[in-house]
């Protein structure tokens, strides 16, 4: 059993005493304990050696003492594994040196076993899950198969990833068969995460709000919630779609457990478009985190009671920036604690 079920709790809307924090991005580069690491090993070293990867999940939890912890890994190692090269540049991003533009290039995609390719990742739950002795639940990820083809064809981050859309635009045939691999993939993928010991995942789709409301459904959602149908009877999903409020209603009736809110929508549009019924996690602007400690606390509790203390998760609005002072972060996970309804 899990000592503290806080979020475990609140992802089947049953009633707290306060609601559960974490933060996306909480394991890694604002705190100078993974400076230290990331000064020894780079980026995709960090992700393959589960020591470290284990080591780095729970660093803001010995800090901070959040309600849950998040594997340290990236969603790029599933193209990798799928036969794409991508590198980590330092000061520039994820680079693909050989992006995916024609319908050979989608023919040598391959759909792995997960098993083998991924493997470290499972050893890095294990390891994981030992070092928190049941204390707290733990969350894996994957990002959404839209999110993973914007840089699989983009060949790297982007503003709007034009390519990646007139790849979708201009190439329907090739681009769904692409989605499709990616999806095979990451449901195999997060199937063995659960069967390694994570208790609860999260599907990040970080560039859903680039498409319109239509096109969102066809080469985003319809892929999401395959993902959802295939692992929502074997662990709780939580899906988040920066900038995608537009689609919260057809999110909420997906199975998922939970569903992600950024910044730009409020907690009463949340609560709204999602009918009121699901649990909703988000959204405090993370450059919010440069306010005052004192600020901090007080907009915090206020993002509470709009939002109401049960069938919620108090988090960001996408994930920690590197330069949030300490104190400050420090303040956000205080003021969820100490909150009293």
């Amino acid at each position: 059993m899990i000592k503290n079920d806080l979020f475990l709790r609140a992802l089947k809307g049953e009633t707290v005493e306060r609601p559960p924090v974490w933060m996306m991005r909480q394991a890694g580069r604002y705190l100078p304990e993974f400076m230290e690491i990331k000064a020894k090993y780079d980026f995709f070293t960090r992700c393959q050696t589960p020591e470290l990867a284990s080591e780095i999940t729970v660093q803001p939890i010995r800090r901070y003492g959040m309600d849950a912890a998040i594997l340290f890994c990236d969603i790029l190692v599933i193209p990798q594994a799928m036969n794409i090269e991508v590198q980590m540049k330092p000061n520039f991003g994820p680079y693909l040196p050989n992006p995916v533009r024609t319908q050979k290039d989608v023919d040598n995609v391959i759909v792995p076993d997960v098993k083998e390719s991924l493997s470290y990742v499972y050893d890095a739950i294990k390891m994981t899950k030992e070092k928190l002795n049941n204390e707290i639940p733990l969350i894996g990820f994957a990002g959404s198969p839209w999110t993973i083809l914007c840089y699989c064809v983009q060949g790297q981050g982007s503003k709007n990833f034009d390519k990646a859309k007139e790849f979708c635009f201009t190439n329907p045939v090739a681009a769904h068969q692409l989605l499709q691999k990616i999806t095979d993939t990451t449901i195999a993928y997060l199937k063995e995460k659960v069967k390694a010991g994570v208790n609860a995942v999260q599907v990040f789709d970080s560039w859903g709000g680039m498409l319109s409301p239509v096109d969102y459904q066809e080469f985003s959602w319809k892929y999401i919630q395959q993902i959802i149908d295939a692992l929502k009877d074997e662990t709780p999903v939580i899906a988040f779609g920066k900038g995608c409020w537009f689609a919260l209603g057809e999110m909420a009736k997906s199975g998922a457990s939970a569903l992600g809110v950024d910044w730009t929508c409020s907690a009463h549009n949340a609560r709204y478009l999602t009918g009121g019924n699901i649990t909703l996690q988000g959204n405090f602007d993370p450059t919010r985190l440069f306010s005052p400690p004192a600020e901090i606390k007080k907009q915090v509790h206020q993002m509470i009671n709009d939002f109401g203390k049960d069938k919620y998760i108090v988090n960001l609005g996408h994930g920690i920036l590197p330069n949030i002072p300490l104190e400050n972060a420090k303040a956000f996970i205080d003021a969820v604690k100490e909150y009293k309804a």
